[in-house]
Formats: structure tokens, C-alpha cells, sequence
């Protein structure tokens, strides 16, 4: 190591050449930085629902009190069901592979649903952000965001939650202070009514009627504000199914997308971006036929959204059979930020 330290410093250039050939190493280094494109001139942005996420160190104390299955659950009691804790404690390797088909998605902002917070979120996306809802439940909303982005996080859309008895919604902001400045809404709403009409008399979709009226709020003081603006999550309703009138003859919410893109504001017109799309299940022999994921975007967004870029991420049989994976899998969609200024497309 002497011998090699001797000869370097033998051949060290003068001051003057030295100092010459220092500037010219940071003249070239910052040509070629200049000419690097920026990294987010298109931004993917991405839902999966990762269906009960909870941490080992989490989940073992929580299944040693679980809740029979039925059985209610206090909205500030942090309790885990019985069939759950059964059928979804997850391995090492539940997790890497998840992790495997994150790197897949490969998606700069992930809404990500039924998580139980940053703790279990890090196990699948190691090299990101987060951003999640304050709930004391298990299944909270959040986001997961690339470290190189701006972003900051909103408060809780705790109204969407009717007092806790279901999930909240969480709202992120990119690039915040920017003309590309962008508002994500991250959902999970009512399950049991991916299909009925809100007033059939079900509990469950009297409880989603109930959340519909938040959510429009939500979308119309986005529009007012002249903001780029996204909702996306676990819908548990197939919109794009969806036909007939918001609502009946009594004003009765019966469907959720004819309500929520109704049009008041010109900018609230929303774009379903897997409209169009073949649907895909997550895994071979499921039996769904619809999506109940959806990204929703307003109409200065929707003048952005890359073509072509739709994409549903799906597993494989044998990762399925082998592995604790989720019952929903990620869709994505790129957006080209060069078209956002101001919440209005140049």
C-alpha cells in the first residue's frame, strides 16, 4: 500500500494542471447532467389492494386476540379476525415475493389499500416513501412514493370513513407549489355492493350511498380549485358497468359513477383510464369478470394520460399456489407531467 501511495504521488500533476483538470472534469460532468432528461417528465402512478398487510411482529400478538369471524369490531379497537390470522399469516417469502411483483409494477406512486401502515408497507417496496391514513384500524389507505419525488401529505378524508366504521381516505400531493402540481385520492370503499343499485335495501350499499356524497365533494372542490386531480383504490363497484341514472324518481343515490361524473363542473369530468380495456384476473381460474380497481381522472389529467399505458400487473399460477399473495393485483397508467400546468393541459 506504501509502494502504491508512492508512486501515485509521484505522478500528481502541478497546482495549476491539476486545478485545470478539475474544472474540466466538472465542466463535462454538469454537460452531461444537463443533457439527462428529467426523470418525472412521466410519472406512473398505481393501485393495488394488498389485502390484510400486517407486519410479523404486528401480526403475531394480534393473533394470539383475534375476532371470530362475525363478530363486530370497535372503531378504535385494533383487533384482527379469526379466519384472517388463519389464512394470511405471511412468510419471509410471502413477502419477497410480493416484493418481486412490486419491482415488476415498477410504478413511482403506488395507492396501496389494506395496509396496516409504513412498518408492513417497507417489507414490499423497500425503496420507497410513505404516506398513510391516521385510522387505528389495520386496514388503512396510504400511498407508497419513490423517494426522488415531492410530496407532501394531506390530511385524512376522515369523512369517508362515516366515523371510523370504514376506511378513510387518504389524499397525497405531488410536486406541491409547482405548475404540475397533482392531487391523488386514495380510496377503499364498502364492500358487498359491487353491482346492486344503492337503494336496494342492502346494508352494505346503503353504506356506500352514504360515501358517495364524500367523494363527490372531494372531486368537485378539486375541480374548483383547478387542480390535476386523481381518485384511485378499491371502488368495490364495477363502474364501468355502471348504466341508467344517478338516481331515482324519489333522488335516491342508486350508481356511483353516473353521481360522481356528473358534470356540474367542467372540470370534474372524470376519465375511467381502463375504459376500453380487456379485463384481466389476477390469478388463473379466478372468476371475476369486472374491475372493481380503478384510476379516475379529471379532465385536465385525462389530457395527459399516456396512451397505450394501461397496464395490469398479474401473477403467475405458481406464485399464487406457493405464496400468501393478495386477492387483488396492481393496474397502472402513465402520465406525461409535460401536460400539466396550473391544473389545465398546455
Amino acid at each position: 500500500m506504501l509502494a502504491l501511495r508512492a508512486a501515485t504521488e509521484t505522478r500528481r500533476p502541478s497546482s495549476g494542471l491539476h486545478a485545470l483538470a478539475l474544472c474540466a472534469f466538472a465542466l463535462v460532468g454538469a454537460s452531461a447532467k444537463a443533457q439527462q432528461p428529467d426523470r418525472f417528465t412521466t410519472l406512473k402512478i398505481a393501485t393495488w389492494n394488498l389485502e390484510w398487510l400486517i407486519a410479523p411482529t404486528t401480526f403475531k400478538p394480534l393473533k394470539q386476540t383475534c375476532v371470530p369471524k362475525g363478530a363486530s369490531v370497535p372503531a378504535d379497537q385494533r383487533r384482527l379476525p379469526c379466519d384472517v390470522a388463519q389464512r394470511l399469516e405471511r412468510s419471509s417469502r410471502d413477502f419477497a415475493t410480493l416484493a418481486r411483483y412490486a419491482r415488476q409494477l415498477d410504478a413511482d406512486v403506488i395507492a396501496l389499500q389494506e395496509v396496516n401502515g409504513a412498518e408492513a408497507a417497507r417489507l414490499v417496496f423497500p425503496e420507497h416513501d410513505f404516506c398513510f391514513s391516521s385510522s387505528r384500524h389495520l386496514q388503512n389507505t396510504g400511498f407508497a412514493i419513490r423517494k426522488t419525488l415531492r410530496w407532501r401529505c394531506a390530511t385524512d378524508v376522515a369523512a369517508l370513513s362515516l366515523e371510523d366504521t370504514v376506511r378513510r381516505g387518504a389524499e397525497l400531493v405531488l410536486f406541491p407549489g409547482e405548475p404540475r402540481e397533482l392531487h391523488l385520492l386514495n380510496v377503499h370503499l364498502k364492500s358487498g355492493c359491487s353491482g346492486k343499485p344503492l337503494d336496494s335495501g342492502e346494508p352494505a350499499c346503503a353504506t356506500l350511498a352514504r360515501q358517495v356524497p364524500v367523494l363527490e365533494n372531494w372531486i368537485d372542490a378539486q375541480a374548483a380549485a383547478f387542480h390535476s386531480f386523481a381518485v384511485l383504490g378499491d371502488f368495490n363497484r364495477q363502474l364501468l358497468a355502471e348504466s341508467g341514472p344517478a338516481r331515482s324518481a324519489s333522488g335516491q343515490v342508486q350508481q356511483v359513477w353516473p353521481e360522481i361524473d356528473d358534470g356540474v363542473l367542467g372540470g370534474a369530468d372524470l376519465t375511467n383510464v381502463a375504459s376500453g380495456q380487456p379485463f384481466l384476473n389476477c390469478v388463473p381460474g379466478q372468476a371475476h369478470s369486472a374491475y372493481i380497481d380503478h384510476i379516475l381522472v379529471g379532465r385536465s389529467l385525462a389530457a395527459a394520460v399516456v396512451a397505450g399505458s394501461f397496464e395490469r400487473v398479474t401473477f403467475s399460477a405458481a406464485d399464487a399456489r406457493h405464496a400468501r399473495l393478495s386477492d387483488h393485483c396492481p393496474l397502472a397508467v402513465r402520465i406525461d407531467m409535460r401536460q400539466i400546468a396550473n391544473g389545465r393541459s398546455y
